[in-house]
């Protein structure tokens, strides 16, 4: 033992940058998977341990993320660095089994060599090994076989290639989609997903659908192309836009901590601004807002400031609601029914408080086509992030209390009120919802 410590001591002496080396490497790697976001879907709620466990509802059935500590037994401690690297790039198991893809691996497929290095010595040594057996997936035969996913990953998953740098762009551009598309894998929540559960694009070149927002888990994962006010309102048919503006520090405030001045996170996303983006350094998330300021369809917007939304003749002849509050002229149920439960929080002209209570003018969760989010956040009630940068979750309470009638109500009548112009809330859209939680909320 004494002349192993010699040995030890003597290398430490001759070599003093190994320990550092490798020290460095899992602070970055640590990093990177905080970028990730892996602990989001590999530790379940209410834990930090990335021991899996975690239920995801697909379109056939339940699976479960698995266990990714260094357990030599229930994890992935005997990985080998090109084990562990094909499994997060291509989707293909140490023992050859291909990963469902809820594991965004045809995102990490763009994961540079270096920093792929960096996240296998954060797992394999920065992280505890944890015994815990991995869950099997509740999908119904003959849909469990996994053979046919070689056939989608052949199909639909890009070949592993790092990131290539686009030389026409600058290097904060080129870093910000790095993390759009790789490592941050946003368009596996805000891109739309084909009929074999595909993304219908995985980069800006590929298409308009490319973060075209998509419907994830019973919410609605907002457009976050540049369609108006940094990719948060689209535009209407005849080419005006009705959300209000949002410039690239807005967006960078809500990255970082889950509001801003003009809206709140809810649903998948407060896990995201909690366990992922408000550990990123600034620049980075700075990047992020400048590319996604920069493209729509190809075509160039200002990298500066998002132009403001100039509201159309027509939205302006409906914005009578706050006057008629104040007034107390109640034309509907849905007035009184918004003044009873939600006009102490989001004010009688919609407006809502700073930071505090999100406003519902102009807001996309308010304008989108399908108000499924909506209903489910009224249902459900929702909570801010909690973050290094605002300590307090502020949380909405849920109505579940209230008919489908009073919800399809009130909701028809925020879609409509002070120049919002969206479909009304039908009863029916209500009742689907409301059947779809776990355990049902019942009036």
């Amino acid at each position: 033992m004494r002349r192993f410590s010699l040995l030890a001591a003597l290398l430490l002496a001759v070599f003093p940058a190994l320990a550092a080396t490798d020290t460095a490497a899992i602070k970055r790697g640590e990093y990177l998977a905080r970028a990730g976001d892996c602990i989001a879907c590999h530790a379940r709620p209410g834990t930090t341990s990335m021991s899996g466990g975690r239920g995801f509802e697909t379109p056939v059935g339940m699976i479960y993320a698995t266990n990714i500590t260094p357990d030599k037994q229930t994890g992935i401690g005997l990985y080998s660095y090109a084990e562990f690297a094909k499994a997060v790039r291509a989707g293909i198991r140490r023992d050859g089994a291909p990963l469902y893809p809820a594991m965004p691996y045809p995102s990490y497929a763009r994961i540079s060599e270096a920093d792929m290095q960096d996240l296998y010595a954060y797992f394999m040594q920065g992280i505890p090994a944890v015994r815990q057996e991995n869950r099997k997936v509740d999908i119904p035969w003959p849909f469990s076989m996994r053979w046919p996913l070689h056939l989608w990953i052949r199909a639909f998953a890009p070949k592993p290639q790092a990131y290539v740098a686009d030389p026409g762009q600058d290097a904060r551009w080129n870093r910000g989609a790095y993390l759009v598309q790789g490592l941050a894998h946003c368009g596996a929540c805000h891109t739309p997903r084909g009929i074999a559960y595909q993304e219908k694009a995985l980069t800006e070149k590929d298409g308009r659908d490319f973060l075209a927002g998509a419907s994830v888990d019973g919410w609605f994962a907002n457009s976050l192309r540049n369609d108006g006010i940094a990719g948060v309102t689209p535009l209407r048919k005849d080419g005006s836009s009705s959300g209000r503006s949002w410039t690239q520090d807005d967006f960078i405030v809500f990255l970082k901590t889950g509001r801003n001045n003009h809206s709140a996170a809810f649903g998948a996303m407060v896990d995201v601004v909690e366990h992922s983006m408000q550990y990123l350094r600034t620049d980075d998330v700075e990047a992020i807002a400048y590319y996604l300021s920069t493209f729509n369809g190809g075509r160039a917007a200002s990298p500066a400031t998002v132009t403001a939304p100039v509201a159309s003749a027509t939205a302006a002849k409906t914005q009578t609601s706050t006057a008629d509050l104040a007034a107390g002229l109640y034309r509907s149920a849905g007035a009184v029914s918004y003044m009873e439960h939600c006009a102490a929080c989001h004010r009688k002209d919609g407006e809502g408080v700073e930071r505090i209570f999100p406003a519902l003018t102009s807001s996309q969760s308010v304008l989108n086509r399908s108000a499924d989010a909506l209903i489910r956040i009224v249902l459900q009630g929702g909570r801010m992030p909690v973050t290094q940068h605002d300590q307090i979750a502020l949380a909405m309470p849920a109505l579940a209390t209230l008919s489908d009638q009073e919800i399809a109500d009130v909701l028809s009548f925020v879609r409509s009120s002070w120049g919002n112009q969206a479909p009304q809330v039908r009863v029916s859209d209500v009742s689907r919802v409301r059947k779809t939680l776990v355990p049902a909320a019942k009036p």
